[in-house]
């Protein structure tokens, strides 16, 4: 059962790998453009993490805390990335505050995953 909590773990960061690679890539490319793959990202990071909050049989009692705080952070990304890709889609750019708050965002939240 721990090999699979562990590999669900290594999905949940993988998603949010994903979702700052292809911001980073941008930032590199010198363009702020909301991409799939960033949804993408995103997607595989919450669905892996609300499976890492189910109980698992694991001794000791979740951090709810960490749990609430981690699911706000990503819904405010995703809120953050659908108001970015409808504004892209729109206007065709997306706000300077909107494109770096995501990568900021997704920085805070994989460092809580760690550090916390």
């Amino acid at each position: 059962m721990e090999t699979l909590r562990s590999i669900v773990v290594l999905v949940h960061l993988i998603g949010f790998a994903t979702l700052f690679g292809a911001w980073i890539v941008e930032v590199a490319s010198r363009r702020r453009e909301i991409t799939r793959v960033m949804h993408w990202g995103l997607a595989i990071a919450l669905v892996a993490g609300l499976a890492l909050a189910a109980p698992w049989g694991i001794d000791g009692e979740l951090n709810y805390t960490k749990i609430a705080i981690k699911l706000v952070v990503v819904v405010v990304i995703g809120a953050l990335l659908g108001i970015g890709a409808a504004r892209q889609k729109r206007t065709g750019a997306v706000p300077a505050a909107i494109f770096w708050l995501i990568g900021l965002l997704t920085v805070l939240n994989a460092a809580l995953a760690v550090i916390w």
